[in-house]
């Protein structure tokens, strides 16, 4: 079995079972080798907290113990989206509309594996990303490998002002 077809596999099996437990799984990567990774990124309407992480962890271990698709040693990692998060689906493209995001496709486009800009549309077969040079590209969904929300130094800075107007500090402080 490759490796792709692996990671369809956890997929079917886990996506039920977290969806029974009001989660959404945002994206699950599947790494192979001595040191295999499953990590799988969840998200729910009340947002992710660690409780939720573990009770999330003990379920797919389970399910995998139960099923034991992968024949050899891994890690199994479940994690909130985080600030950078995960886009996998088309309804997370339309939800970030106007947002900035990276990604890497799975073939050259536009000469490079790897985009950034932001996101104009979220049409029906295609993602239209306005780059930073000002050119536009429409990059089908099933080319990209992997996309993630992308904040540079102003929108840290801004989301850091909301958060100390809330009364948040960081850890450092």
């Amino acid at each position: 079995m490759t490796r792709e077809e692996t990671r369809s596999l956890l997929i079917e099996l886990i996506e039920p079972a977290l969806e029974e437990m009001g989660y959404e799984l945002l994206r699950l990567d599947y790494v192979v080798g001595k040191h295999g990774h499953v990590n799988i990124y969840i998200d729910s309407e009340d947002g992710v907290r660690i409780e939720d992480c573990e009770a999330a962890s003990r379920t797919v271990s389970d399910l995998l113990d139960q099923h034991d698709p992968i024949a050899h040693a891994y890690t199994l990692e479940v994690s909130s989206p985080g600030i950078e998060r995960p886009l996998s689906k088309r309804k997370h493209f339309i939800k970030y509309q106007g947002e900035k995001i990276k990604l890497k496709t799975k073939r050259e486009i536009t000469g490079s594996r790897k985009l950034s800009g932001q996101i104009l549309n979220a049409g029906e077969d295609n993602l239209e990303v306005l780059q930073g040079n000002g050119e536009k590209v429409f990059i089908p969904y099933d080319l990209i490998e992997r996309a993630n929300l992308w904040y540079t130094g102003p929108e840290i800075e801004q989301m850091a002002k909301l958060n100390r107007e809330r009364g948040l500090k960081k850890a450092d402080e």
